[in-house]
Parts: structure tokens; sequence; C-alpha cells
């Protein structure tokens, strides 16, 4: 439990307003469309990268002013495709690889990753194809204390599926939001069980007991991925499929509006919070293309 409570936000936290970003893009040879090995990627540029399992390039920019974040974010995916146009690599912005997982391979061989697929393929391919052939942007978002912060927790988990409906780039059976909803449900939580009691730590202690452990105790609250994570300090929003470059300051204006707007959070959370106990239903709508009240209204 004492794990669980230190990723959520210590009495005293201050009430900032930051912004950060972490912005993932699939990667491919531009004459044959294949994939590209990490080390040449990286030969090609001198901008800072990581990378998720498949080689999907992830650039990371640190919390700042939302305005000065996303023009950064801009200027050095500017810079990152010319750099890497030079040297016969493509960046593609989709969420989903039109490649299938068995023609992209498993590029992060540490034994998290290697230990994270055998579990995912005792459920079924999705598991594969998220690690592989998925990319996100997730928003970093700073958390606060006491009240305000439950409010901040619930509304970002409570206006998930919509905003991923508004802001989706794949929708139906092969999205990224369906891939995820085939995971592994006990470690994804897209439905109300988070949301459940008068105690969040409690209700994602419950959450962590029931996932499969499948890597040193340590490190099993990192395997865990809700659409709304804790991380002490902020909240990662998971649930977005990656986005154009110029839609990146509407998505951030949205979510800091429903974090930072006291009265925004509150018309959200009125309008919101009878939906609470069919969270799943709205996921899977979400995912399917079907959820038809647009994300944005309730901050307008």
């Amino acid at each position: 439990m004492n794990a669980v409570a230190r990723l959520f936000p210590a009495p005293g936290t201050a009430r900032t307003a930051r912004v950060g970003i972490e912005h993932e893009l699939l990667v491919r040879d531009a004459a044959t469309g294949a994939p590209v090995p990490i080390e040449r990627v990286r030969a090609a540029t001198a901008t800072a990268l990581a990378f998720e399992p498949g080689g999907q390039v992830e650039l990371n920019q640190p919390c700042g002013p939302a305005a000065v974040v996303v023009g950064r974010l801009r200027r050095t995916l500017s810079r990152l495709r010319a750099d890497l146009g030079r040297a016969g690599i493509e960046l593609d912005a989709s969420a989903v690889d039109r490649r299938s997982a068995d023609e992209v391979p498993l590029q992060l061989v540490s034994p998290r990753y290697v230990a994270m697929q055998a579990h995912f393929d005792t459920i079924g391919p999705a598991g594969r194809r998220m690690m592989r052939c998925t990319a996100s942007t997730q928003i970093c978002l700073d958390w606060w204390p006491g009240r305000a912060g439950l409010e901040q927790w619930r509304v970002l988990n409570l206006a998930g599926p919509r905003l991923a409906g508004a802001f989706a780039r794949t929708t139906g059976d092969g999205s990224r939001l369906a891939t995820w909803l085939a995971v592994d449900p006990d470690r994804t939580a897209f439905d109300d069980r988070l949301l459940r009691g008068a105690c969040p730590v409690t209700a994602y202690a419950e959450f962590a007991r029931r996932a499969t452990a499948f890597t040193h105790p340590d490190e099993h609250l990192s395997t865990l991925f809700p659409p709304v994570r804790p991380r002490g300090r902020y909240l990662e929003v998971r649930f977005l499929d990656v986005q154009p470059d110029d839609r990146l300051g509407e998505v951030v204006d949205t979510l800091s509006a429903l974090m930072y707007d006291d009265a925004a959070r509150a018309r959200t959370l009125a309008e919101l919070e009878p939906e609470a106990g069919r969270l799943g239903e709205l996921w899977e709508a979400a995912a399917a293309g079907d959820l038809a009240a647009p994300a944005e209204r309730a901050v307008a």
C-alpha cells in the first residue's frame, strides 16, 4: 500500500500548471518500408531519443508552460524529420502501423520487455501489436493535493472515452484503442474500477493486486497501464492516439482546461459523474467510433 500511496500527490504539493509531452512515432525505411534498427536511427541525428519496444521513436518534452512545450516539440519534430530524411528514414505519425506485428521485430529485448511480451502472448495477439505497432501522444499534467486533486483524477478518468473519441485517428477493430482494450484488462482498467469507493489509493492498490505480476515485485506497478496513470506529482494521460503536429496545441489546451480551470473541471464533473458506472461501455464505444458527443463540449 505504501508504494501505491507514493503514486498519489502528497499534502503540500504545489499547485503548478505545467504540461509535459511524450510523443511516439512509427519508423520505416523510406525506400523499402522495412523496420529500421534503433542504432541506425540514433546514428542519424543528434536529437535525444527514447524508443518503444518495436523501435518507435519517443520524444520526451520536459514539463513547462503549455505553449512553450508544444512549440519546442514542433521544432524538434521538424529537425528530426530532416535529419532522418537525409538518412533514408521516414517518420510516420500514424496511430497504428500498417505492418503486422510479425513484420516488426521486438527491438527492446531487456528482461522486462521479453517478460511482458510472453505474458501478453498468453492472452492473445493484441499485446504484441500494442508493443510493436502503435503510437501515442501522452500528456503529463501537474496533479494537485487534496480535494482539487481528487477532482482532477476523476475528471480525466470520466472524460477519457469522450476525449479519446474526439481526438481518435483510428477506430474499429484494428484501432489503437481497440488493441489496448484487448491487451490485458486486468492491468489496463478501461472501466470504472479506479473510481469505486471513497479512497483512490485503495482502489488502485486493489487494481495492482489483481494484475498478474511478470517482473520483479519492485517493478510491478510500472507494468500497469490504465488510461490515466498516477505518477506522484503528475498524471499521465495515455489514452490518446498519436496526434498530428497541428492538433498538439488543441489537445494540450483541452486537457489543461480540465485539469487547471476550477470552473471547467466542476462543470465537467457535474455532467459526467452520472456516467461513471458506464465507463466500460463508453470505452468500447470510443474504440468503435460510436461515441458521438464531442469531448470539447464540457470545457467550451
